[in-house]
């Protein structure tokens, strides 16, 4: 893209030309209902509304309802243009400008300027904030973002910069071409300040917060429900068509399942495991699978004993049967996962990994081995806490590891399970040994899964690794794809060299939708359904 004016990708030109970057496409033929009211079940409590504190995929999908950033995603995962129309990328690659539309506005009638961007890039930067999502910006390459994040520049040097009121500049300290997909995470997305100097931590309250996308804020009952009603002052608003949406925290499956079957719920976030089949007998349209940018993981604390050992690590990773995991206990067409980054990546070629080859029988055997070298045995046994997050899927996985563990290895576990919020702030304090985790890709590129575990990245595990951290460094300034594959390729061999977390499975994303429920993606590999591309149908 180099020395090219670039305006979004082809879809987006179209869909600009046209007047509009995105909005719920009613195909004709189609008789809408006169209420257009959704209730989506999100599986558990959301920990924040505020984007710039987001980490989890929960959040992420509120938040993406309220707030909008500079780009967003179509039904198939492209990027296209939102608050901008537009950008352009310098011929060295290191200056990305966006152009935002005219008359953007807040959702309390204030104009949204340029200057809302820059505030809210250098508030995920500066650690007084305590953002968990800094370390994205020292990722996406942005001039001083690490050394901002770190304590060694203010704030004011990040390399964003309103030039004007409707042009944002970038600087990059190098060429980074995923950084506009990027852009489509929560995180990056403007907030509106005088709520957040005002208010502090409460601005996300219904009563304080100001939103710029297709929906605002009207209640918040913690562990029960939140409810969002169309935004009249949203750009895109005229080509909206859901008035309100509504998101039930139900952590129990089974209980989920039921209200969605009595329609208190269009769209559920997962489902029973153990009903499956006869879900899938009685509902066939309507139980849905897709495919997913997501991993499963157990992610060790290497700061801890004996995960600082990477023979305990990998002998608990080989003792896993990936086929019983993805055949038996899940069964939706779940994939076996030896490496991090999921086969729906686009244009990502996963290398061949030795200890992928084995067969189970000689994984169990090479973690036997590794575990006696570590001096463990029936008389000593390896002992540790597995967590996982209060679920009924994660409880019989976490119960699975423990019977394969057992099989093979001398091994003593307790399992525990904490509320979600509970779990998040754990894992963030590093207070845990052995934990239950996933990996929601940010972005479609293969970046997203692999520079989490660069010695910059989110990294719950304390993993660093030179070798590793120049892999990705070496994909960033490729020439070409398909040498940043080889890099790629040799990230995922160190990886699996040193075991920092266990990969277990890659997604697929499986959920139950009402057939009144219209513009639902079921081809997009991204997590992102906005409520703003849906309809209800008569």
């Amino acid at each position: 893209m180099q020395g090219m004016k670039v305006k979004a990708l082809a879809a987006g030109i179209s869909l600009l030309i046209s007047g509009v970057a995105y909005a719920a496409d009613v195909p004709a033929g189609v008789t809408l209902a006169e209420k257009q009211e959704i209730v989506w079940s999100l599986g558990g409590e959301v920990p924040t509304l505020d984007p710039t504190m987001t980490t989890d995929d929960s959040s992420s999908k509120v938040i993406s309802d309220l707030f909008d950033g500079l780009v967003s995603e179509d039904q198939e995962g492209n990027i296209i243009p939102a608050l901008a129309t537009h950008w352009d990328i310098s011929a060295d690659g290191k200056t990305v400008t966006f152009y935002l539309r005219d008359g953007l506005r807040w959702s309390n009638g204030e104009s949204l300027t340029a200057h809302d961007v820059e505030y809210s890039f250098k508030r995920n930067a500066d650690p007084a904030s305590a953002a968990p999502y800094s370390w994205y910006l020292g990722t996406a390459n942005i001039l001083n973002a690490v050394d901002i994040t770190d304590g060694k520049r203010d704030k004011d040097t990040l390399g964003v910069k309103a030039l004007d009121d409707k042009t944002v500049q970038f600087s990059l300290t190098q060429p980074t071409p995923y950084f506009v997909k990027m852009l489509s995470h929560p995180s990056t997305f403007p907030v509106y300040r005088k709520a957040i100097e005002k208010y502090g931590d409460s601005w996300t309250s219904p009563d304080h917060i100001v939103s710029s996308g297709a929906y605002t804020l009207t209640n918040w009952v913690v562990n029960e429900r939140i409810d969002l009603v169309r935004n009249p002052a949203y750009w895109n608003d005229a080509k909206t068509v859901i008035n309100k949406a509504a998101y039930l925290a139900i952590e129990n499956q089974t209980a989920e399942y039921n209200r969605y079957r009595t329609g208190e719920i269009d769209i559920t976030a997962t489902f029973p495991l153990e009903q499956y089949q006869q879900i899938k007998q009685e509902r066939p349209d309507e139980l849905l699978t897709m495919p997913s940018l997501a991993t499963y993981y157990y992610l060790f604390n290497l700061d801890k004993k004996p995960f600082d050992d990477v023979r305990v690590r990998k002998a608990l990773a080989y003792a896993i049967d990936r086929d019983v995991v993805t055949q038996r206990i899940l069964g939706q067409g779940q994939i076996p996962a030896y490496g991090v980054t999921p086969p729906a990546v686009a244009g990502f070629d996963a290398p061949e990994l030795p200890w992928a080859s084995l067969s189970q029988k000689e994984r169990n055997q090479k973690a036997r081995e590794l575990l006696k070298e570590a001096g463990y045995s029936k008389d000593n046994p390896l002992k540790f806490e597995l967590v996982y997050n209060t679920n009924e899927a994660h409880k019989k996985l976490a119960l699975a590891m423990l019977s394969m563990w057992k099989q093979s290895l001398p091994v003593e576990v307790d399992l525990a399970n904490q509320e979600w919020k509970t779990f998040l702030q754990k894992l963030a304090q590093k207070d845990f040994s052995l934990a239950r985790y996933a990996w929601v890709g940010d972005y479609n590129e293969a970046s997203t899964f692999l520079s989490y575990f660069e010695s910059k990245g989110m990294n719950y595990s304390r993993w660093a690794n030179q070798a590793y951290d120049k892999a990705m460094a070496d994909a960033l300034a490729a020439k070409s794809d398909q040498e940043r594959n080889h890099f790629y390729q040799e990230a995922e061999r160190i990886f699996a060299d040193d075991m920092p977390a266990i990969p277990v499975y890659f997604y697929t994303k499986t959920v139950i939708k009402s057939p009144k429920v219209g513009g639902y993606s079921t081809t997009n590999a991204s997590s992102n359904r906005y409520t703003r591309d849906l309809y209800i149908m008569k």
